[in-house]
């Protein structure tokens, strides 16, 4: 019998390919391009982010030197190395708890080499390098949540992130966990909008292991309830249930559980009233013209987006009315502390994209005899985009440049290191030189750092004789920093001339070493 062959099925030469295959190349071609969107936004923005993190040869800011040191000692040690260096503090050794794990553990590939090998110069590139590609994978994010929404150029708003405030770019260049949090944070806004709600609940416990402003998520989770409410008249209480969820279990299922607890309960709640301790510039608010010239762009892009939604006479939508919650609720807390400038230009600039997004999409519909713009006006966008970036860039690279010198104590603390044997009490007078003295040297003990609340809720009674002795307020200390804090070494930054002047004539304090920046006694 004959072999025939069935053609009945076989497209003839030339045919147009069958709907499925035609849908199924169509898919595949817009998955490459979003691909291709993606990479080319997180390699620009890479490239702008290193352009202000190499204006300085240090780490931006101070608490950097702990986050890489940690993520080295995890390295080194395992996933809960020893931490022993405040024991005068709630993150003594048997309360500590890594309110940063997850962001440690990104770290570890950056943080091979010790700085007794190279004076820390190869832990500090691995830092900057970190700090590079976190906020950079912030970009793709956002263009992600934009496009979502059907924003017209959803990849140029994302590029205005790098355009909306100096302060904002310097704040990410920090190496620190709040660009992961960015991105944590657009991924609940996208989700919340397209009705992924459970997609909360993972995003919640890995907040709580990323970082301590897991609360953030309720936050933007309640404003979603609050426009759903008042556009809809229903609750959408699954917007806050997933996430309290998640919140709840990364709390529990946590390698420091139960100590994580008391410590969210001692750190979070002195930041909500207001504290005797002062704990840090970035919890102060700006001045008002300061916040104008840093963020201006932010500032300006709200002012927008009100225009915008006014010019639309029409009833606003549900993610215009997120967008102008979020930037309200963001906006308040900027006011009350600086250190939110790390979210506010974000939202200000989202809010911009959702409100005006209506009215581009209906003058791109139309027809191209009433459009002679069309061409021109994404010209002019760019340009301005071009402009207000090049700007903002060149005014964080100013801050970054500004940064204290990369090896401002290396010096001291490395003939430290040698000197000292481990475990011995360093009496500091800042607080916040803690994070440059454990980079270099873990292995001793240290008086207060990263927060002075933690010294202060741990003990007050000594907190005060620590801040009256570090101000020059106690006649021959040296006595009291022996017997009350069993202190072996003091080192000093040169600024504190009250407490110098007292040390110099304290026969208890002989000093051991001198540099330009610091002074270090030995406690006899």
């Amino acid at each position: 019998m004959t072999a025939q062959h069935d053609d009945t099925h076989r497209p003839a030469a030339g045919a147009p390919l069958q709907p499925a295959r035609r849908s199924l190349r169509a898919t595949l071609a817009a998955h490459r391009a979003e691909l291709l969107t993606a990479s080319a936004l997180f390699l620009l923005a890479a490239a702008l982010f290193a352009l202000i993190q190499w204006a300085t040869p240090g780490i931006v800011g101070n608490d950097g030197y702990y986050h890489i040191k940690m993520a080295q000692l995890i390295r080194q040690e395992g996933l809960k190395p020893t931490f022993d260096a405040l024991p005068y503090t709630i993150l003594n050794a048997a309360d500590y708890y890594d309110h940063h794990l997850l962001f440690h553990l990104l770290l570890v590939p950056f943080a091979g080499v010790d700085p007794a090998a190279d004076g820390g110069a190869a832990l500090t590139q691995g830092a900057k390098l970190a700090t590079v590609l976190l906020p950079a994978l912030a970009v793709a994010p956002v263009w992600w949540l934009l496009r979502g929404q059907r924003v017209p150029y959803a990849a140029g708003w994302a590029l205005g992130l790098f355009a909306v405030s100096e302060a904002f770019l310097y704040r990410m260049s920090m190496a620190r966990a709040q660009s992961g949090a960015v991105i944590i944070l657009v991924l609940a806004v996208h989700w919340l909008l397209t009705g992924r709600h459970k997609a909360l609940a993972p995003l919640g416990f890995v907040f709580v292991w990323f970082y301590n402003a897991f609360p953030l998520l309720l936050v933007v989770g309640g404003v979603y309830v609050a426009a759903v409410f008042m556009l809809e008249r229903r609750v959408a209480w699954a917007a806050l249930v997933y996430p309290l969820l998640g919140i709840v279990l990364g709390v529990v299922v946590n390698p420091y559980f139960p100590e994580n607890v008391v410590f969210i309960a001692d750190h979070l709640l002195p930041k909500v009233g207001e504290s005797a301790v002062p704990v840090g510039n970035e919890w102060s608010p700006y001045e008002s013209w300061t916040l104008v010239q840093n963020s201006g762009a932010a500032l300006a892009a709200v002012l927008l987006g009100a225009l915008a939604l006014g010019w639309r006479e029409e009833r606003i939508d549900l993610t215009s009315l997120v967008g102008l919650g979020l930037v309200g609720v963001f906006g308040l807390m900027l006011f009350r502390s600086r250190r939110f400038v790390e979210y506010f230009p974000l939202f200000a600039l989202l809010f911009l994209a959702f409100a005006s997004a209506p009215l581009v999409r209906g003058w791109l519909a139309q027809p191209a005899a009433r459009r002679p713009w069309r061409r021109l006006a994404p010209v002019a966008a760019a340009l301005v985009l071009a402009g207000l970036l090049a700007l903002t860039v060149h005014d964080a690279r100013a801050l970054v440049a500004d940064s204290k010198p990369a090896d401002l104590y290396a010096e001291a603390m490395l003939w430290l290191r040698e000197e000292a044997p481990p475990g011995s009490v360093v009496f500091q007078t800042d607080w916040d030189d803690f994070t440059r003295q454990f980079f270099y040297a873990p292995h001793l003990r240290y008086i207060n750092g990263l927060d002075p609340t933690f010294m202060q809720l741990h003990d007050e009674v000594l907190y005060n004789e620590w801040v009256d002795i570090t101000r020059g307020r106690r006649d021959l200390p040296g006595a009291t920093i022996r017997d009350r804090f069993n202190a072996a070494y003091v080192f000093s930054d040169l600024d504190h001339t009250a407490f110098l002047d007292e040390a110099a004539n304290d026969p208890i304090l002989e000093e051991v070493y001198r540099d330009p920046y610091v002074v270090i006694f030995a406690v006899r």
